[in-house]
């Protein structure tokens, strides 16, 4: 099982960011998929997931609005589009599996990619 983010970078506030997490090794058409961030000293916080069955979506109290995931299941991959973006953003942001978004624990999780909003 692989989970590979990417999209990550240095953006200034009120930017546009698209992180793309690719899953390979399990039949992840069958799993949500989530993003969730850690920043230093933080908790983690569940920003967002897409459930396999319906693709029925949650956000984060902090990025509704503001984030969307979406999934193309062909190319087993989801993406989180993030727009006006804000200096509490920055965080490393994972990808993960389970199989409801209700769940709290990931089964499987990428390596993160680092996303600051810094002027």
């Amino acid at each position: 099982v692989q989970l590979v983010e990417s999209g990550g970078g240095l953006v200034q506030p009120g930017s546009s960011l698209t992180l793309s997490c690719e899953y390979k090794g399990v039949a992840s058409d069958y799993y949500a998929v989530g993003w969730f961030r850690q920043a230093p000293g933080k908790e983690r916080e569940d920003v967002s997931c897409i459930s396999a069955s319906d693709g029925s979506t949650k956000y984060a109290g902090s990025v509704e609005g503001r984030f969307t995931i979406s999934r193309d299941k062909d190319k087993k991959t989801v993406f989180l589009h993030m727009s006006s973006l804000k200096p509490e953003d920055t965080a490393v942001y994972y990808c993960g599996t389970k199989v409801w978004c209700a769940n709290k624990d990931y089964d499987y999780r990428g390596k993160g990619t680092q996303v600051t909003v810094s002027s």
